[in-house]
């Protein structure tokens, strides 16, 4: 899922999303939309899809992970959390049932229930007290959803988010008590947030144990092209990651060949397309014109480059269903991922 944090993908038009990189669902964020423009504003617009022209599925994250990292004067009690915004210094107050609240009000499809993600390296006593704070919050959000109707003429779906560090019986407690509400999909939170990419793996295979496998797996703000496909390897069927679009504006640029800085001088004069195996709208622009405007600081470029990386994570991920498909999806994870995280 294209990341679209306040209402838009950056430097990217909802029509070319869709017609363009082929994009079928995008992301917003809860405390973003929340502060900026607001709950009533959205409702009043008739939610997110209206106010912004994207017509396909959202998905909103519940604000939680933003609180935790964003807020300053971030307190934690049984009641929800306190917060102080970056934006502005008000504070605020997320709890269980105001953060479902929020997003009927921005009427996404698929809504995140809110969650602590504790530290990475927090111990194994402070993560089991987050757990439990996170699933009693989870029961609060799932009697609010279910108390609540949808406001914009359509139905949404409650995913409960499965933490728990990197301990593994706190995971599976987590995948089994989410489990037992009987939700519409799950989603795994609070991995690659500094963990070893093998703890990360190890936690997802054993949070998959658990999850049923006839309803969608998110796996939340991951990752690198490795990560994704490791980790469809080991049975998610959702991803987003803010990745695509940051380094692409910052001139980082994935490709079917490797991965590109298209800062470096080596590409000043080379005028073939950044990938010619992309069929997309950047692929009418050469590696040298897309290296003149990024280090010209041209808008363009940003566009071009977030244009082209959002095509090659969604190119990755049909790749990635097609050779399910085919059954010949392991030998070709590894000869793909040899090839697209070489260093051009």
């Amino acid at each position: 899922m294209p990341v679209g944090t306040a209402g838009t993908v950056k430097a990217v038009h909802a029509r070319e999303l869709k017609e363009d990189i082929g994009a079928r669902i995008i992301l917003g964020n809860t405390y973003h939309l929340y502060l900026r423009p607001g709950a009533g504003v959205l409702q009043a617009a008739g939610g997110l899809h209206r106010f912004s022209g994207w017509d396909g599925p959202i998905l909103t994250d519940s604000g939680g992970f933003q609180v935790f990292s964003l807020a300053s004067s971030c307190k934690i009690t049984g009641e929800g959390v306190t917060f102080r915004s970056h934006v502005d210094g008000s504070k605020h107050l997320f709890t269980p049932e105001n953060v479902m609240d929020i997003q009927r009000a921005i009427g996404a499809d698929i809504v995140m229930a809110l969650d602590e993600c504790p530290p990475g390296q927090s111990d194994h006593a402070y993560a089991r007290e987050s757990l439990e704070r996170t699933q009693r919050w989870l029961e609060r959000c799932t009697r609010q959803f279910d108390a609540t109707d949808a406001l914009h003429g359509y139905p949404q779906a409650l995913f409960p988010v499965v933490q728990g560090c990197t301990f593994p019986d706190l995971r599976e407690r987590a995948a089994e008590h989410a489990v037992a509400l009987e939700r519409d999909g799950y989603a795994i939170g609070g991995l690659a947030v500094g963990e070893p990419a093998g703890v990360m793996y190890e936690m997802i295979e054993r949070v998959n144990r658990v999850l049923p496998v006839d309803k969608p797996r998110y796996l939340m703000g991951v990752g690198t092209p490795e990560n994704i496909l490791e980790a469809i390897a080991l049975g998610v069927d959702m991803f987003d990651c803010v990745m695509p679009t940051r380094n692409g504006r910052n001139g980082m640029l994935f490709t079917t060949e490797g991965v590109i800085n298209i800062k470096n001088k080596k590409w000043e004069r080379d005028f073939s397309p950044l990938d010619p195996a992309l069929l997309s709208f950047v692929d009418n622009h050469s590696k040298a014109y897309a290296h003149h405007l990024i280090k010209a600081g041209e808008i363009l470029g940003l566009q071009i480059c977030s244009i082209h990386n959002l095509s090659f994570y969604l190119w990755l991920a049909r790749e990635a269903r097609e050779r399910i498909a085919a059954g010949d999806f392991a030998s070709w994870k590894s000869a793909a991922l040899e090839r697209i995280t070489t260093r051009l």
